[in-house]
């Protein structure tokens, strides 16, 4: 025989009453919800976020972050294929030098084999060059991989930061939906309310027009009346507010949204009991960073090493100027008329790599130490939501084993009250006082069905479940 938990036969016993206390509702709260929203579309919460997810412009900005990343995962990949520069020149000028040896450096080139003189000359002289050179880093000692593994890891976390606004996304439009339909039940008892009121007022215009009544209980139940109107006026509003609220969110015109319900089925319990810590969003993105930056310390360590380049070429030269210093006429240089071809294995490296190295290596590890206590930080936030949302789901579930006794008592009392005044037996502040404790009963359920969603949506949230838990809310 299988056994199962305490917390799974406690859920799994919630349900139960969760599904029983929805039915209940459809009798209990009133049954003009779905008439007042007749006009509109039914949106479900997965659908709400989807239309979100195509629509935000923040959403959209980092997606083309994604993008320019892997463009840069490319262009990183190419910049380690062999260089092959050609190039031609002609020129125009005088040939003029002396012996001696500098230093190089940017501008004109002195001439070269030649113009070495008593006197200058400045006869002008063409010459012609062409020239073919490629370069290749033979051996760079893991630099391409690691430069390569940096930009993936850059990716990565551009991807991770996406996942994370998305993720918020979702929670922000859950609770936003959760509210809307907690406001429409508490709108709808707000009708409900003032049907009461109406009819306790009908009831007393006609006794007080047969002098059973005294006139004030007329002007009073008519002031009550007003009052549960400027409620419902109230809850229309803040209605209306969270559903432009979920339109700037989802890009729905809020003149058509309509949410559905979650009366069928209430699996959410299921949803929420493990931890998936390595997969949740608002943590993963702190890892991608710690791994983004421990792929650039190991850049660092690659390219401050030596390098081994494999480099060969050929040109060719003309120029007006003969070997024994014999000036023709321009048009003799501009063809070719020596060729010459090299090729050779250079190693290079800065004496002074080791300190830029170290300074560059002490900045990488604060930035992992930075990503570290961040991680942490996150952990410690989710843990106290998730430990919080235990607390509330715990309350929540022990007010709705009593609300439905409250519910029923309440409306029992209403209808007795009800008739007792018809009867004489009572005065309206006792009728009133009826009708205020079945109104402020109804509006604890809906409060209270309301925190347990909003609890569990926040437990799933923090443990790494909030998929699964839309996905629980499917009719």
């Amino acid at each position: 025989m299988k056994r199962h938990s305490p917390s799974i036969i406690y859920y799994n016993c919630m349900n139960g009453l969760l599904k029983w206390l929805t039915t209940a509702a459809a009798v209990v709260l009133p049954g003009c919800v779905n008439l007042l929203f007749a006009q509109q579309q039914t949106f479900s919460l997965a659908v709400l976020i989807d239309s979100a997810s195509h629509h935000l412009p923040v959403l959209l900005q980092k997606q083309a972050m994604i993008n320019s990343a892997r463009a840069n995962e490319t262009d990183v990949r190419h910049q380690f294929l062999p260089k092959l520069t050609a190039g031609d020149e002609v020129s125009v000028g005088s040939a003029n030098d002396v012996a001696g040896t500098y230093l190089p450096f940017s501008g004109v080139i002195h001439a070269t084999s030649a113009g070495i003189r008593g006197e200058n000359n400045y006869q002008a002289q063409t010459g012609n060059i062409v020239s073919l050179y490629g370069e290749y880093e033979l051996v760079n000692f893991g630099l391409r991989g690691a430069k390569i593994n940096n930009a993936i890891a850059y990716t990565q976390v551009q991807q991770a930061d996406y996942d994370r606004e998305l993720y918020l996304l979702k929670w922000q439009i859950s609770k936003l939906y959760f509210d809307i339909l907690k406001t429409r039940y508490q709108l709808a008892v707000d009708e409900q309310n003032m049907e009461r009121y109406q009819s306790v007022y009908a009831i007393i215009k006609a006794l007080a027009g047969s002098g059973v009544k005294a006139g004030v209980d007329s002007s009073l139940a008519k002031a009550e009346l007003s009052k549960s109107r400027v409620g419902y006026n109230q809850r229309s509003g803040d209605l209306a507010q969270l559903r432009q609220q979920l339109s700037y969110l989802s890009g729905i015109p809020a003149a058509i949204i309509n949410i559905d319900t979650v009366t069928q089925q209430l699996n959410i319990a299921a949803a929420v009991t493990g931890t998936d810590s390595l997969n949740n969003p608002l943590l993963k993105y702190y890892t991608q960073q710690t791994v983004l930056y421990r792929s650039t310390e190991e850049l660092v360590k690659k390219s401050y090493l030596p390098k081994i380049m494999l480099a060969a070429g050929g040109w060719g030269r003309g120029s007006s100027i003969q070997f024994n210093d014999h000036y023709q006429s321009l048009a003799d240089g501009l063809g070719y008329q020596r060729f010459n071809y090299a090729a050779g294995i250079g190693i290079t490296y800065d004496l002074f790599n080791g300190t830029h190295r170290k300074d560059k290596l002490a900045v990488s590890r604060y930035q992992i130490a930075a990503a570290g206590y961040a991680q942490q930080q996150q952990q410690l936030a989710l843990n106290n939501t998730a430990v919080q949302a235990d607390t509330a789901i715990a309350t929540a579930s022990h007010n709705l084993l009593e609300l439905p006794v409250q519910l029923q008592a309440a409306s029992d009392a209403w209808k007795q009250k009800t008739a007792q005044y018809k009867a004489g037996m009572i005065n309206l502040v006792d009728l009133t006082n009826a009708t205020f404790v079945l109104y402020t009963a109804q509006l604890q359920y809906a409060e209270a069905l309301n925190a347990w969603y909003v609890a569990n949506l926040g437990k799933a949230a923090a443990t790494g479940n909030l998929d699964l838990f839309i996905q629980s809310l499917k009719n």
